[in-house]
């Protein structure tokens, strides 16, 4: 009996997969380098008697860092490959993090940060880049799902196990592991090579000249999605700062930050695969907000709560937050690939990820300052953050269009 060979539309749609393969392993990587330090760094500049505020600076800090290289990124994508910027990216985010271990000095820590803050900048420009440069129109929706589910598996594996792995063995061995995680992310990210038909990109880049001479090119229609990715994502960064110090009961602070990695996955993948057989990308953004705004509601008194309730209550809460900021996120990043239209998939990217980014850095920032200078416990500051969320989703979705 004999095998049909394989068609050669199968053969291509392989080929050109694999540099978008390429470029999920080495996204995997990297971020399994960020979700590693993410709630380290901050309690190791504890550890070395920075308090809450200093905790909260070093994620400030590096997402400082982080927003003013992607200002920068722009220009960097118009003259160098994406696959080139990310591998850069991946060094600079891996070999400053065995330097963490030299000191647990506020300064050290926070120099070491905005290091690696510039590195994840160049990342997550250049990654998000790559998927529309690497899939074409019809299929990104879903294209951006699978990069989602890249960024939150380390999440999974990694945010939760972090502190845990810090305490158990120690801080030197998570700064080793993150740090070759991040190194090896270089050659991965350096293999994903654009593979779009040449007549589709000649079209693509056809039709953002001429967008451009039209004058379209104002950064007014991406406002609405920045603002509610902004403060959603401020959420996100306090939770991933403050949340194992916030939650005392024993195992509610990993639970809930495990179902929130999980859902934020499953949130992500959903709204690709919705948003690419119905689309209207934009949406789901206010409904995904609010959905957000409740589980921050839901750490915040998971944090009150007597201890037997604390656990499931941060499961429960970490599934929602996760689900609507996944989805949140992925509808967002497709409504401005489609605002920006062909040709300015950079520019995208390079707004859609200083939002994120910015936010992350406030939201863990406000936390350290409102707990501190307002002697506040720190599930207290969550629920102020939940009512600016609900405030802000709700005008989106007055304000919101398809």
């Amino acid at each position: 009996m004999t095998t049909a060979p394989p068609r050669r539309d199968d053969t291509d749609d392989r080929s050109r997969n694999r540099p978008f393969r390429f470029l999920l392993a080495g996204t995997v990587a990297v971020f399994g380098n960020l979700s590693l330090l993410l709630a380290v760094v901050p309690l190791w500049a504890e550890e070395g008697g920075g308090g809450h505020g200093g905790a909260g600076a070093t994620t400030a800090v590096t997402m400082a860092a982080t927003v003013a290289a992607q200002l920068c990124m722009g220009l960097v994508l118009r003259r160098t490959a994406a696959r080139r910027a990310l591998a850069l990216g991946t060094l600079t985010m891996g070999l400053p993090a065995f330097a963490y271990a030299l000191s647990d000095g506020l300064t050290w820590t926070l120099a070491v940060s905005a290091v690696r803050g510039l590195g994840f900048g160049m990342v997550t420009v250049a990654g998000s880049a790559l998927v529309a440069e690497l899939v074409p129109e019809s299929r990104r929706g879903r294209a951006v799902g699978q990069y989602g589910v890249a960024i939150g598996i380390p999440a999974v594996a990694s945010l939760p196990v972090g502190a845990w792995a810090a305490d158990t063995f120690g801080y030197t061995p998570v700064f080793v592991v993150a740090g070759a995680l991040g190194v090896l992310a270089a050659p991965l990210s350096a293999s994903a090579r654009g593979t779009l038909p040449p007549p589709e990109r000649t079209r693509e880049r056809e039709q953002g000249r001429g967008r451009g001479r039209r004058g379209n090119d104002s950064l007014r229609p991406f406002l609405t999605p920045w603002t509610l990715l902004f403060v959603s994502v401020g959420t996100f960064g306090s939770l991933a700062s403050f949340l194992p110090l916030a939650l005392t009961a024993p195992g509610a602070a990993p639970a809930g930050l495990f179902a929130l990695s999980t859902a934020l996955i499953a949130g992500r993948w959903a709204a690709g695969v919705r948003n690419d057989r119905r689309g209207g990308a934009g949406r789901l953004a206010a409904p995904s907000g609010l959905l957000c705004a409740l589980g921050m509601l839901g750490f915040g008194a998971a944090g009150a709560v007597p201890e037997p309730l604390s656990l499931p209550l941060a499961l429960l809460a970490g599934a929602a937050h996760g689900f609507g900021l996944g989805a949140l996120q992925n509808d967002t990043l497709v409504a401005m690939f489609h605002r920006a239209g062909p040709g300015r998939h950079g520019v995208a990217s390079a707004v859609w990820n200083s939002a994120y980014d910015a936010g992350f850095g406030t939201g863990a920032l406000t936390t350290g300052l409102l707990s501190q200078s307002l002697n506040l416990p720190l599930h207290a500051t969550f629920l102020i953050l939940t009512a600016t969320l609900t405030l802000t989703a709700t005008a989106t979705l007055r304000r919101t269009s398809p």
